[in-house]
């Protein structure tokens, strides 16, 4: 029942690409590329409008903003940069979808935060941020089977699986707890939303890469 915690590397399926760095995929494997990412800023957006706190990764960027006198968005930007580099030793490749992952969550974001309803009941907004984060994990899980370059951050979470050989559930738990630890240490913002990302987006991650395996090997059959 819970097999799917034990998932290793992303699995391949019939809209996989071959390589990462693809510049004229198949029609079917950009679908989903961007409908993965659509889901996953939709994800992003329901946490937000929840209200109950940012994403381990904000919390982090709010941190060194808090202790520096930088901005915001200067700081994530920075953190990305930074991630970016750690992809070199354990020699991650980019692709299309590494760059399409910052502009279609960005304007997912952007556009679905003012539309989504926000709800004065708690439980409501636990639900809300419940449904984000699920949401967001089943959308990682889908970009990231087209294999077309991962985003920042999830391409240090592939990384280390590949180089680690441990669950991916296990992986992306541990570096969002690690994440939430220091930005919380450095003055970040952590609400009940943030810890519930921490913690359920990898099972929710791991359940998406199984669905879309388990689905594509029986229709294969």
């Amino acid at each position: 029942m819970f097999d799917f915690i034990k998932i290793g590397e992303v699995p391949k399926t019939s809209w996989s690409s071959e390589e990462t760095f693809n510049l004229k995929p198949k029609l079917k494997t950009l679908m989903a590329l961007v409908a993965g990412l659509i889901l996953f800023g939709l994800g992003e957006a329901l946490l937000v409008s929840s209200q109950m706190g940012v994403s381990p990764w904000t919390a982090l960027a709010q941190g060194f903003a808090n202790s520096s006198e930088l901005g915001l968005g200067l700081t994530t930007f920075l953190i990305s940069i930074f991630v970016l580099f750690l992809w070199i030793p354990l020699k991650q490749k980019p692709g299309i979808g590494t760059v399409l992952n910052a502009i279609i969550i960005s304007i997912v974001l952007h556009f679905a935060i003012p539309s989504l309803p926000v709800f004065e009941e708690n439980l409501l907004r636990l639900i809300q941020a419940i449904l984000g984060v699920f949401i967001t994990g089943i959308g990682g899980g889908i970009y990231l089977i087209a294999n077309l370059g991962p985003g920042a951050r999830d391409g240090l979470m592939t990384g280390l699986q590949r180089v680690t050989k441990f669950p991916i559930a296990w992986i992306r738990s541990t570096i969002e707890l690690t994440v939430l630890t220091i930005g919380w240490w450095l003055g970040g913002v952590v609400g009940l939303g943030t810890v519930i990302f921490a913690l359920g987006i990898g099972p929710c991650l791991a359940i998406s890469l199984k669905i879309f395996s388990s689905s594509n090997s029986q229709s294969g059959h």
